[in-house]
């Protein structure tokens, strides 16, 4: 795979539970193009959200490397480099839906206008343009989580992480989440990582992978 978007090399993460070592990476490599879609799967506990931690820079491994296109992970370009969805939505409670879209941008510097235009875009896409002004509070589960798609991709990065986006949510409100996520990411053209337990979620990307002991694998459904 020539440049690719994101590119890990034998990553592994090991943590004490008193007196004993769990090694919970061993040797991790993963390549995603851009443009790519990309599941992984694996038992709670395998270390899927350990591996997107090293992924997105948010945690260092104790050996191995990832890169962000030709260049490490850092945290000046994380905002404009990539996205992050997480299961637990992570709205701002005292913000509406177009503040929370918004944050993303003041991660990078004040909002302007065509920041603001974007939001209200993204908004209008993910089907809350007349919720905007909604609180959290306000809002289902699945409308909050578009909001968090809508903030992810505020800032059109080149690669998005998802933690399950649906783990929070029944099964026809996810459905239509992911469905909305894969199209966003194939229309943005942004490479999208996403971690789920729900094989019919992981089929519909491009290429699924499964974490077992530590290693990523390649898998069929």
């Amino acid at each position: 795979m020539s440049n690719p978007v994101l590119s890990a090399r034998a990553l592994r993460k090991a943590y004490l539970s008193g007196d004993r070592r769990i090694d919970v990476l061993r040797a991790v490599t993963l390549d995603v193009a851009a443009s790519e879609s990309v599941s992984i799967r694996g038992e709670s506990g395998s270390g899927k959200s350990t591996l997107l931690n090293l992924l997105s820079g948010l945690d260092d491994p104790d050996s191995g490397s990832v890169q962000w296109g030709d260049a490490g992970p850092a945290p000046e370009r994380r905002a404009l480099f990539l996205g992050m969805v997480f299961q637990a939505f992570y709205l701002i409670p005292e913000l509406n839906a177009e503040e929370n879209v918004l944050m993303a941008a003041r991660l990078v510097g004040r909002p302007g206008p065509a920041e603001r235009a974007r939001t209200k875009e993204l908004l209008g896409r993910v089907g809350l343009a007349e919720r905007a002004t909604h609180l959290p509070s306000q809002l289902s589960g699945g409308e909050r989580q578009r909001v968090a798609v809508a903030r992810a991709l505020l800032n059109s990065p080149k690669l998005l992480l998802a933690d399950e986006p649906t783990g929070n949510l029944d099964e026809r409100t996810g459905v239509a989440v992911i469905e909305l996520l894969l199209t966003l990411c194939r229309e943005t053209g942004t490479a999208l990582v996403l971690v789920t337990h729900n094989a019919a979620h992981a089929a519909k990307t491009g290429r699924t992978l499964f974490l077992r002991d530590g290693v990523l694998q390649a898998t069929g459904i």
